[in-house]
This record gives C-alpha cells, structure tokens and sequence, in this order.
C-alpha cells in the first residue's frame, strides 16, 4: 500500500493509543500494587504482634512462628515487586517499539517541511517518556490509591488514628500542589531554552569548519552562552523550589510520624491503645504519607516526563499519519505540473508561483534563471519534496504525494546543491546503504565516470567517509553523489547544479554520462547556470522571479535569446553612438569651437 498525508484526524493522539495499548499491562500492575501494598502491612502488624502478644506471653514458639510467617511475606513481596518492575519495563519497551520508527521518519518530515527546526531532541524526548515510565516516581502513583487502605487499618486502631492521618495526608497534597504552582513555569522554560541551547550548537557543529576559519568560535560561543545560562538559570531557581518542597514534605512527613507516636503514647496512657498499636500506627501512618512525599521529590522528573510528552504529541499532531493507497506500478518518468504555487519553508512569499510544464518521459531538460528566480523550489515540487498551496505536482498521471517515498525513491535519483555523503564506504554510499550489490554499485560508478577515481582511493570502494564526506575533496563529494543518482537505472534523475564543484575532465564526464542516460530514455532535469551543460538538453525552462517565462525546444530557445542578446547589444550600440553624436553638436556649437 502507498500513503499520503492524512489529515481527517488530526486530534488523534498516537501517544495517548500507544500507552492505551498496555491498558491491560498497567492494570496487571495496579493489581500486583494492591498486594504489594497490603504487604506493606507486615511490618507494623509484626511489630504490634511482638509488642502485645510475644512480650506478653514470653512464648519463642509464638516468636519463631510469627518470624517464619513475615520472612514468607516479605520473600512474597519482593517477588511481586519485581514483576511489577518487569511488567513497567515490557511497557515501555512496547511504547518505544511503537513510536520509535514513527518519531524517526517525522524527524524527516520536519527537516524537509521546516528546515533548520530539524535535531534529534524528538528520540530523546521519547527516551524521557520511556525511563520516567520504569522509574520510581511512576510507582507513587500507583501506590497512592491505596492510601485509604492504610488509613483503613488506622480507624482500626483508634479513630484519632485515622483523623490525624487524614490531615497529614491532606498537608502533603496542599505542598504537591503548591510545588507544582511553584515550579511548574520555570521547569518549562528550562526545558524550552535547554532545547534552543542543544539545536543552536548543533546547527553550528555543521559549521565547525568556517567557525573556525573565520575566528567566529568565541562569537558563538557567546551567543550559545546567553541561551545556556538563561536555561541553567531557569533550571536552578526550579530546582531551588523543587528541592525546598520536597525537603518541607519530608520534614514534615517525620514530624507527622514522630507526633503520631505522641497521640499514641497520649492514647496508650489512658488505655485506650496498646503499646504495639502506638508504634504499629507510627509506621502504618508514614507508610501511608510516603506514595505523596515520593511523588513531590520526583517532581522534576514527571514535570519533564510530561512536557516532552506534550511536545512529541503536538509533533505527531503536526506530521499525521499517512493515508493508504494502492500501490502504484512503477513510474516511466512523465512529469506534469498544473499551475503550482509553493511557499518555501519559513517564508511567506511563493517562490514558485503557478507553473504549468509537460515534461515527458526521456526529456533532457535544462532549468535555467538569475539567482533566487526558483530553480531549486521547482525541483523540490518536481519530487514532492514541499506542501504545495495551489496546483498539482504529478508523475505518470498520479500526484506525487500519493507515491510511497521508500518505493519511489528507487526509481528516481537525485543530486541537489549541498552534497550530503553519509557515514560509510563509498559503495553503501553508492547503493543508497541498500544491501550492497557490486555489480549494480560498478555499473552506477562506470556510467557517472568515477570507477577509476574510486580505484585509486586508499581502499577503492571499500574506503570509509566520514560523517558528511569530509575526508573527500568536493569534486569528489560530488561526482560519487552523482553516482548515487544514477544507481540502478533511475527513471528520473534530477541535478541542482551538478558541475559546480567539477573541473574539466569531471564536466566531460558529467555530460558523457547525461548522454548516456538520454539513450536509454531517463527522464533528467537538471539545474545549471553553465551554458556548456545546455548542448545535451533536449528543452529549456526559463524561470524568473517565480515564474515560467518560456518553455521549449533547446535550440529554439537559445536562437531566440542570442537574438534578444544580440537586439539589445545592437541597441547598446546604437544608443552610445547616438550619445556621442549629440555630444559632438553641443560642441560644435559652443562659442570659440
């Protein structure tokens, strides 16, 4: 099946149905969290049966048997905790094998759509969602449901019990809400600007080079650091109140317990509890106020679990799924554009602005034009690269956003301006990193004119290229992406300027190869402000400020611009005679000439 950019549903959450899909998981661990929690009961009722009952009687029987049962619990408990911990770490590991792929292609979606707004920060937002879902704080909120069990047990006890309890309780939930009130804003900010800080090194890394060249590393450096300390800024006056609220909670979560073994001493000497209840509701009671003082000291963590769920929500909101649609056959290389108008990411002007062009399958079309006139912005329609606003970008009759990419993109090759060579050898560069054929990879080589170039590199197709091909000259960058262009018999192969970076013997063979691809019908476009890459067009397009000022058969064309050039030139001409014609009488007619 194809896809295309589904928009019927944009409210959907896929987050939200990717946790609802372990609905059955997280109710399997509330279910162990209930028994775990009732286990929590064992030590104070062990140690209220010491109290009352064995120091009473003196009875070791009655000491060794209440021993073995609570060793038994415990052994129970620390079994149930660790399925519960397993059953959390399956979760999230379902979670991230749901989106991981997802968030992945929408970060390409974004980079082509919104470029420059593109990094990886959307995976490590997924990574926060994922560990905050196996973490401690996550166990709180699973734990405080049964704080009314707690409390339960402590009516049990003496009603008083159970009052003071209730206002402890009640105490913590007013500071979990006032730590949030209070830290809440600047947790946000410190996450936004801790993004910028992260995006503004990482979009000048890419720079490394010219920053240093140029000397501008402190400059930079500058500008970084004005984002940075207004993150950390934002992060310590955060983590101040985070810190001061959670010490208060915890403070107070002793002093309540100290003070309800004074209500159970107060209680005790008018023989209304038993010494073992006073020290058994201390501890019930601390057992019970401790899901609320976990919950304030992890704040942080949920408050940034949270915001890069909201984040990577709105992002999977922005970028929705694709629609299906039966696949298409493959493409033969016709281009049709009715009328398009596209606006170029980030700006508000169309750059391209209702072009209407037959290119059919086999044309060697020229795309020519001043600087900004809109050649690039053509092409990027031409392979459904941009959202258009108006018209239609079609190949073989279909829209090109009802092509699957992955699938067309074996039929299409595609050099643009900025060579991008990735982390590898030359040969998966070649093969696009496909599975590695070398007779495909020879014949991409041999037809693009490089097979000897890459024999005399250090280890010939094998040789390694770092990150961005650095450890290669430009024209080398460029003529092995033109290779990737033409690999495995592209019906369409589209070049922005594929001669910039060339010297003569890499132009001729650039030109060789083009010919080569006109025998066998491959549809190119190509890009070019040279005049000697235009002999092996069949068509030429004349595109200026957005428009299409002319269209046609090559030769016609430049016969029809060498003559405006040449009707202008004359005009020059005669303009400037006529000048020195009129310059002449004035001063003839000047007195004394």
């Amino acid at each position: 099946m194809q896809k295309t950019a589904n928009t019927t549903d944009t409210a959907k959450s896929e987050l939200k149905e990717a946790i609802l899909s372990s609905k059955k998981s997280f109710l399997a661990v509330g279910f162990f969290s209930l028994f775990v929690n009732l286990l929590m009961l064992v030590p104070p009722l062990y140690m209220l049966q010491l109290y009352d009952r064995v120091l009473t009687s003196r009875s070791e029987g009655t000491l060794y048997m209440l021993t073995g049962i609570v060793v038994i619990l415990f052994i129970t408990m620390a079994l149930l905790e660790i399925i519960r911990s397993n059953i959390l770490v399956k979760i999230s590991n379902k979670f991230d094998s749901l989106l991981n792929e997802r968030v992945f292609n929408t970060l390409f979606d974004l980079a082509n759509k919104k470029p420059g707004k593109a990094s990886s920060l959307p995976m490590s937002d997924l990574t926060q969602i994922k560990q905050y879902m196996t973490g401690n704080g996550l166990f709180a909120f699973f734990d405080a449901p049964w704080i009314p069990i707690y409390i339960a047990v402590l009516f049990m006890f003496h009603p008083y019990f159970g009052y003071f309890a209730i206002f402890a309780a009640i105490v913590l939930v007013i500071f979990t809400i006032l730590n949030q009130m209070m830290t809440k804003e600047k947790l946000g900010e410190a996450n936004s600007l801790s993004r910028a800080s992260t995006m503004y090194v990482d979009a000048n890394l890419r720079n490394a080079e010219v920053v240093n060249a140029l000397g501008m590393k402190n400059n930079i450096r500058k500008l970084w650091s004005e984002k940075y300390y207004g993150f950390l800024n934002a992060q310590s006056e955060a983590s101040y109140k985070a810190g001061t609220w959670a010490n208060i909670s915890k403070s107070s979560r002793m002093l309540f317990q100290s003070l309800m073994l004074g209500l159970g001493g107060y209680l005790a000497i008018h023989d209304e509890v038993s010494a073992g209840m006073m020290i058994a509701g201390s501890i019930i009671m601390g057992r019970a106020l401790a899901p609320l003082d976990l919950i304030i000291g992890s704040w942080k963590g949920f408050s940034s679990a949270k915001t890069s769920y909201e984040r990577l929500d709105s992002l999977l909101k922005d970028f929705p799924t694709d629609k299906e649609y039966m696949q298409l056959p493959a493409p033969e290389g016709e281009i049709l554009l009715e009328n398009v108008v596209v606006i170029p990411p980030g700006s508000k002007v169309p750059s391209i602005k209702g072009v209407s062009m037959l290119i059919n399958k086999g044309d060697i079309v020229g795309i020519i034009g001043p600087s900004a006139a809109g050649k690039s912005s053509l092409i990027r329609i031409i392979l459904g690269l941009w959202p258009l606003v108006q018209g239609k970008s079609r190949l073989d009759k279909a829209d090109i956003y009802q092509w699957d990419k992955d699938l067309l993109g074996q039929h299409i090759g595609y050099l643009p301006q900025d060579i991008e060579l990735f982390e590898g050898t030359v040969s998966q560069n070649i093969a696009r990193f496909n599975e590695v054929d070398a007779t495909k990879v020879v014949e991409a080589a041999k037809k693009s004119g490089i097979h000897e170039m890459v024999l005399r590199l250090p280890d010939g197709y094998d040789t390694k290229i770092g990150a961005g091909g650095a450890t290669l000259s430009g024209g080398q960058r460029q003529r092995i992406g033109f290779a990737r262009a033409v690999y495995d018999s592209p019906v369409l192969v589209v070049l922005d300027e594929p001669n910039s970076n060339l010297d003569e013997a890499g132009e001729a063979a650039l030109l060789r190869a083009i010919k080569m691809l006109k025998e066998i019908e491959t549809t190119v476009i190509l890009v070019t402000h040279r005049p000697s890459l235009l002999q092996v067009t069949t068509k030429l397009a004349v595109i200026k400020d957005g428009l299409l000022e002319v269209y046609g058969n090559t030769n016609e064309i430049l016969a029809k611009m060498n003559e405006a050039a040449q009707a202008a030139q004359n005009g020059q001409v005669q303009k400037r005679i006529s000048s020195q014609k009129t310059a002449a009488k004035i001063s003839l007619s000047k007195p004394g000439s």
